[in-house]
């Protein structure tokens, strides 16, 4: 299991892995510039909310360190107007503003010594943003495992494992904590339409960590629910409304209805970061629109729909925090109404 984002420290560069090439090519790239950070977060080749806002920190700083301005106002200026570029590449993954405005803050608290001081201080608390998104994860993964029963079929929507965040990943660290400790499990991804995160990452990642995984269709999770196989289902978030209300990948409220319907416990894995308490309730949550080539030409070798048709792509739906038997954090599991409580 290899980093999916990471810091350079030599060369100060933010290193990732380009996921739109995922499963037929691993390649690491490198960024240092903030109009090209964006655009990379904007194309998904850094994407899952911990991942984008890890990415975001040490993308900012790896920029910062690049910064002619002499002066701590005129460097201030500089970094605040970068970090508020990058916030608008996606607006509902929480983490990405939570990232921005942690280095701010952290740019704002560090005048008075110089911009070399502020350069280093920008740099320490980018890999301290790094290093606890792998501890939040695990320990996402450990109070998750405790929900496996050895022997678990387990339904996943999206991708919100290890390359969603550095290492382990949100709803796939319970798998891997459960793996680590020998039990047997198998997981049913959804390929998620229409980018396939599922299909291309979800099952990449598990077959590479040596995990039985099975890749279904979206529209064939009731038929699998349906027939007992299922146990558990656990999904990432995007942003967690203050009433516990969950933005995730579009398609991941419907199989919430589905588990409800068939009794599955459907648990959202999701670190304190992601957690919106300035957002009431999931009609706040702004829902990205993405361009409808994505549907209608992105995987296939001729458009697949006519040319006239309008079509609706949002990227995220809202699951009611009434569906969610509980929501899996580093602090413990919390049903939907406790999270209000956690602030």
């Amino acid at each position: 299991m290899i980093d999916t984002v990471w810091l350079d420290e030599e060369k100060d560069l933010l290193m990732y892995i380009d996921q739109t090439l995922l499963p037929n090519e691993l390649r690491v790239c490198s960024c240092s510039d903030i109009f090209d950070l964006s655009a990379i977060i904007k194309r998904l080749a850094i994407r899952g909310a911990p991942a984008i806002g890890v990415g975001a920190a040490i993308g900012l700083y790896a920029a910062a360190s690049r910064f002619e301005e002499e002066s701590e106002q005129g460097f201030l200026y500089s970094f605040t107007k970068c970090a508020e570029y990058v916030t608008n590449a996606r607006p509902t993954a929480v983490n990405l503003s939570w990232a921005a405005n942690r280095m701010v803050k952290c740019a704002n608290e560090s005048l008075g010594h110089g911009v070399e001081h502020l350069k280093s201080a920008l740099k320490a608390e980018a890999l301290k943003i790094y290093n606890e998104d792998i501890e939040t994860c695990k320990k996402i993964g450990i109070y998750g495992d405790t929900l496996i029963k050895d022997g678990a079929g387990i339904l996943t929507h999206c991708n919100a494992g290890s390359l969603a965040a550095v290492r382990y990943g949100t709803a796939l660290a319970p798998i891997y904590i459960a793996a680590e400790k020998g039990k047997r499990i198998h997981v049913y991804a959804d390929e998620t339409r229409p980018l396939l995160q599922g299909a291309r990452l979800t099952v990449y990642e598990l077959c590479e960590s040596g995990i039985d995984v099975t890749l279904q269709c979206d529209n064939m999770a009731a038929s699998l629910m349906a027939s007992g196989r299922i146990d558990c289902i656990f999904v990432g978030a995007d942003r967690v409304a203050k009433n516990g209300d969950a933005a995730n990948k579009i398609g991941t409220s419907g199989v919430a209805i589905i588990a409800k319907h068939y009794g599955i416990p459907f648990y959202v894995c999701a670190p304190f970061s992601t957690i919106d308490f300035s957002c009431e309730s999931g009609k706040d949550i702004i829902i990205e629109q993405r361009d409808g080539s994505e549907v209608s030409t992105l995987h296939y070798q001729k458009r697949m729909t006519h040319e006239s048709a309008k079509i609706y792509n949002p990227a995220f739906d809202v699951t009611p925090s009434e569906l969610i038997t509980g929501i899996i954090t580093e602090r413990g599991i919390f049903k939907g109404d406790e999270i209000a409580n956690q602030q």
